[in-house]
């Protein structure tokens, strides 16, 4: 575990906050705080470049937890910043399930910073996430056809593929008695011409732990590529990471995040 440079607060009597820096010596004089390391003394809060500390840029960066109505089971779909700057945030619950936003999935709206929480699983996703993830079914197939790498799923003419699955998408087969999916691979094309007989989904199944199916009608399922499945985290409560990296004056006054009861 590294080292830390720990403050003590007189107004919350207690020690919140922790720095990167280790010192050798520290003394308060004329209003300001000097430290001493390596030999050179430093003025520190004269620096108008944030996060840098003895010439090294590191970020700043708060934990802290959503944790209202703790007994009850929960989506947290998104987290609303009340800043003059976006920050980068890790976000994990109890069950456990954990998500992150990257600090350009930001959009400022109304002066706060909104984004929706992306899954932070594998992608693929791993059979220990099926359950937290939306694994979403198409139909059974009619053929399997292409090559063992580049496999090309048939669908009967009457089965809609739908328009929420696409491309970057991974592709899974189940064989009955319908209890175990496996994957396919990522999907490279989606070709739907009905009029010339065509309703089928092309994948790469080059990606590891992908295959072709074992069987020519095996059922088949699809989960969105994780950057783009915005569903949210469940969990009792959520404890959230926030990192800001940047060389100006940032605040930051509130964490917020829109919340709904799970019922399953």
């Amino acid at each position: 575990m590294p080292d830390y440079t720990l403050t003590f607060s007189e107004t919350s009597q207690g020690w919140p906050s922790f720095y990167s820096y280790l010192p050798e010596y520290m003394a308060g004089m004329n209003n300001y705080l000097y430290s001493f390391s390596g030999g050179n003394i430093y003025q520190h809060n004269s620096n108008e470049v944030r996060n840098n500390y003895y010439g090294v840029q590191s970020f700043s960066e708060i934990t802290s937890v959503f944790n209202e109505e703790p007994l009850i089971n929960k989506v947290f779909k998104t987290v609303n910043l009340e800043s003059n700057d976006a920050w980068s945030a890790a976000l994990e619950t109890d069950l456990p399930n954990t998500g992150l936003i990257d600090l350009t999935w930001f959009v400022k709206k109304e002066g706060d910073w909104f984004a929706f929480i992306r899954s932070s699983g594998g992608d693929p996703a791993a059979l220990s996430e099926y359950a937290l993830r939306s694994m979403n079914g198409i139909s059974q197939s009619t053929s399997v056809t292409g090559t063992a790498t580049v496999p090309i799923i048939n669908f009967d003419l009457t089965v809609n593929i739908g328009n929420i699955i696409s491309i970057g998408d991974n592709l899974y087969s189940a064989n009955p008695p319908y209890t175990g999916p496996t994957l396919i691979g990522r999907i490279t094309a989606i070709e739907v011409d009905l009029v010339n007989s065509i309703n089928r989904i092309t994948v790469d199944a080059t990606v590891t732990g992908g295959a072709a199916p074992t069987i020519q009608d095996s059922f088949i399922l699809y989960i969105k590529n994780q950057s783009a499945e915005s569903h949210g985290l469940l969990g009792h409560y959520m404890k959230f990471v926030l990192q800001n990296n940047a060389t100006i004056a940032t605040e930051l006054f509130a964490v917020e995040s829109e919340v709904m009861k799970s019922n399953p």
